[in-house]
């Protein structure tokens, strides 16, 4: 729906870059990445403070956007991370496997 309407980017490089210039809103990443690939995305997703909600599977992150896996999603529209974020904050308690809770943006 939101990479559609370009309200949402896929990759870790658009990620990255969404990040670096401030439209990012929600990062979505996938906790079986490689140890590289996490490496790359999730220190910069930290440092500004950008919520991140992780799903399990890059395959289970990929069939959600129309690919057959991806590492990260960004979400770029402030309206759809809120709604994403409600949908998912049933299923999210504490911490995530990364090591963080969720950073307040």
């Amino acid at each position: 729906m939101g990479v559609r309407a370009r309200t949402a980017v896929v990759g870790v490089q658009q990620v990255r870059e969404a990040a670096f210039r401030g439209r990012l809103r929600l990062a979505v990443v996938a906790l079986d990445a490689s140890r590289h690939s996490l490496e790359k995305v999730v220190p910069l997703l930290d440092a500004r403070r950008i919520h991140t909600l992780e799903v399990p599977s890059a395959s289970e992150l990929g069939a959600a956007v129309g690919r057959e896996s991806t590492v990260a999603v960004g979400v770029l529209d402030g309206d759809l991370a809120r709604g994403i974020r409600a949908l998912a904050a049933p299923a999210r308690s504490g911490a995530g496997r990364l090591g963080r809770a969720p950073s307040a943006r």
